[in-house]
């Protein structure tokens, strides 16, 4: 009863309470910038590197297969239809979860056993609106650049594996870009890596302030954190992609 009614009730009055919080003036512009700087430099380099394997298994995968159909010129616009649309908010979502998530919810809840979450309530200081929405918001906007940078590393590794590795055409590769893709299907991967990242930094947030028993409270609650946070985020995934193949017909080529 806990786990299906009392924790998801908790979760999404934190949810209210931080929308409302969002539009309380002053803004921490400072905590928002330096927890983005953080969130960028801890995200980056792993993101490209998780992409160009993306890329290359993609583009193996789908040249080796559409190579038995004699349609082999349009490898690049099946990598980008799969890059674009799934692989790069996924890829973004799932470092920015695992990475800067789990580092959230280790401050927050580290301050919540220290009892500083309890001194600035004291102080009459809400700490939705000091610490929740700067970083909340500094995930949902670094997640939006993330996923840019993980579409063209994917398309590199794309396109290096496909030109490289199975003989295929640089100009066909490059010329097929637009034959399925389209740009409402960038534009569908940037909301799914915004919503993406602001339920990384709820999820996050809900645990750290939730977090009880000392050291070993707080290193379980970043283990949920990660565990429910992928959790949701597949099912939005999932929910975002139906919404979307409704609403917007395919590309014919």
């Amino acid at each position: 009863m806990n786990v299906l009614v009392k924790e998801p009730g908790r979760f999404f009055a934190l949810c209210l309470d931080t929308g409302r919080a969002m539009f309380k003036w002053p803004f921490q512009w400072r905590e928002f910038i330096q927890q983005a700087w953080f969130i960028v430099s801890v995200t980056v380099v792993p993101t490209m590197l998780v992409a160009i394997p993306f890329g290359g298994i993609l583009s193996l995968q789908v040249g080796g297969l559409i190579r038995q159909f004699g349609a082999q010129s349009f490898t690049g616009a099946t990598a980008v239809a799969a890059i674009v649309r799934e692989a790069s908010p996924l890829v973004t979502s799932l470092l920015v979860a695992g990475a800067a998530g789990s580092a959230i919810c280790a401050d927050i809840g580290s301050r919540k056993i220290r009892e500083e979450i309890d001194a600035m309530e004291v102080l009459g200081i809400n700490p939705l609106h000091r610490l929740v929405v700067p970083r909340m918001l500094a995930c949902a906007f670094v997640a939006l650049f993330l996923n840019g940078l993980v579409s063209v590393v994917g398309l590199m590794g794309g396109y290096f594996f496909n030109v490289m590795l199975q003989g295929g055409t640089p100009g066909a590769y490059l010329a097929s870009f637009n034959a399925i893709a389209q740009l409402p299907d960038l534009l569908q991967a940037e909301v799914k890596a915004f919503v993406f990242g602001i339920t990384a930094g709820l999820v996050a947030a809900y645990k750290g302030l939730n977090a009880k028993g000392g050291p070993k409270g707080v290193g379980d609650a970043v283990n949920q954190t990660v565990v429910i946070t992928f959790m949701l985020l597949f099912v939005e995934n999932f929910l975002i992609s139906s919404l979307y193949f409704q609403l917007v017909p395919s590309k014919g080529m």
